[in-house]
């Protein structure tokens, strides 16, 4: 009998991406930050643009708000991001990343080129390109892309 992709898949899919987060933690730690947990990298994929509210950013690891701002005092404490005036409202503050924030975002992107690497090796570019694709379409089909990061 063979197996469905739907009892297939989903080890498949959750495996691998256990492995990304785990090659890419290691991959930042080696780079000199070896105070963030993966948690703290889903917070800068939010905050790396142009900074967010301590409420958008708890929608987006969709935890509560409380949990959120404790994440941020965290991250204000060791110098990755602070707070400042939001631009349009008065009542909020925006968090943004530090110099040494964006410094972290970029060992990521290091880490995560070097951890996709094998990925292309292993199948080649035009079937890395393809399997990209496919990812996106169906990562489109979902909630948006909200990470519950629980480590």
């Amino acid at each position: 009998m063979n197996p469905t992709p739907a009892r297939v898949l989903p080890p498949l899919v959750l495996g691998l991406a256990a492995e990304l987060v785990r090659t890419i933690d290691e991959g930042v730690r080696a780079r000199g930050f070896d105070d963030l947990r993966p948690a703290h990298g889903f917070a800068f994929v939010r905050l790396a643009p142009d900074g967010a509210t301590v409420g958008e950013l708890a929608d987006h690891l969709g935890v509560t708000k409380q949990a959120a701002s404790q994440m941020v005092e965290e991250l204000v404490r060791k110098g990755y991001v602070e707070r400042r005036a939001h631009p349009t409202d008065a009542r909020a503050r925006l968090v943004v990343l530090t110099g040494r924030g964006h410094a972290c975002t970029r060992a990521a992107d290091e880490a995560a080129a070097d951890a996709v690497r094998p990925w292309a090796e292993a199948l080649g570019g035009p079937a890395l390109d393809r399997l990209t694709a496919d990812l996106a379409t169906l990562a489109a089909l979902g909630p948006g892309g909200r990470l519950r990061p629980v480590w």
